[in-house]
């Protein structure tokens, strides 16, 4: 039960009784539930400005880890393109020039992407603008190695043949010095044996003891090993590829092979032996080079097997006109 209060009222000299107004309660009760909420309200905001919550100090963290590993892919980014710009540099300036390929322009290479809006998904973010930068340097990464993947596959290719053409091309004398009497003709117009009419000559005339071996001036595969071509006698060719044949005539008349056809033989094989079968005046090899069918000129081909002094020397013979052998 609520206390009693009283007062002391002078004009009347006695006490009376306090009587409490219901809307003055009322008002007091208000006013205090008020002025509660307001620094309830405060005090919420000034503990939210200085402590976060479990579930905001999570959000945060996981903003900041995000933001992180965007700027650690940005340097990833950037140390790669600068890696594959070194490799394109490499293959266009080294490479492809070394292989006869024509380089890959930079529009090539870092061309971009037209058509739609290939990063719609990745609008409406806080970290939209980095994301779709990122997205794209990645895209434009993905796109130059895979023609840097394609430019090194055809360099493979072109490095390969390359190494078979070197090893295909007839560039070996195909009797050795030491086994040589002389060099009795060269290739163009000389004076037939037989008949003493100027005529020209297609080959180059090694003469030799007969049973002299005689090597294969590259690698190839043996395509005719016969007498069946007017002239040649027992004769030899090797179909070296690259559009290269080599033709070797005159063998001796016994066993003259040392290979028979379809068989693939390595430059500095021993083929077949010196002879005189055929139109031939003495032991000796007549020796042609076919480039696409028509035949060359075999001096420019011994760079494999003579040094530059000996060279001279065969191209000093050979550019003598005189009396070939066949």
């Amino acid at each position: 039960m609520a206390k009693v209060k009283y007062y002391y009222d002078q004009e009347t000299l006695s006490y009376r009784k306090v009587e409490r107004r219901k809307r003055k309660i009322l008002g007091g009760v208000t006013l205090f539930v008020f002025f509660s909420c307001l620094v309830g309200f405060l005090l919420y905001l000034f503990v939210g400005q200085v402590y976060d919550s479990p579930e905001l100090r999570t959000v945060k963290r996981d903003k900041k880890f995000v933001e992180l590993q965007l700027e650690n892919m940005e340097e990833e980014i950037e140390q790669l393109t600068a890696v594959i710009a070194d490799v394109e540099e490499r293959d266009n300036s080294i490479y492809r020039i070394y292989f006869d390929a024509n380089p890959i322009t930079s529009e090539q290479r870092q061309a971009g992407f037209g058509g739609v809006n290939r990063y719609k998904n990745y609008e409406g973010y806080s970290d939209s603008d980095k994301v779709i930068s990122l997205r794209e340097s990645i895209d434009r990464l993905k796109k130059r190695t895979a023609i840097q993947s394609k430019s090194l596959d055809e360099i493979a290719v072109l490095a390969e043949n390359k190494e078979n053409l070197l090893m295909s091309i007839p560039a070996i004398q195909p009797v050795r010095n030491q086994d040589l009497t002389r060099m009795a003709s060269g290739y163009g117009y000389r004076s037939d044996p037989f008949n003493k009419t100027r005529k020209f000559h297609y080959g180059m005339d090694f003469t030799a003891p007969r049973g002299t071996p005689i090597f294969a001036s590259g690698d190839g595969v043996v395509e005719r090993a016969d007498a069946n071509s007017s002239g040649y006698g027992n004769h030899i060719r090797i179909d070296h590829g690259f559009g290269y044949v080599s033709l070797y005539a005159h063998l001796r008349q016994r066993n003259p092979y040392n290979v028979k056809v379809g068989q693939k033989v390595k430059r500095g094989d021993i083929i077949g032996y010196v002879g005189s079968t055929g139109r031939s005046q003495a032991p000796h090899l007549h020796y042609e080079i076919f480039k696409d069918g028509e035949r060359i000129n075999p001096i420019n081909f011994y760079y494999g097997s003579l040094t530059p002094e000996e060279f001279n020397e065969l191209l000093k013979r050979s550019q003598q006109e005189n009396i070939s052998l066949d």
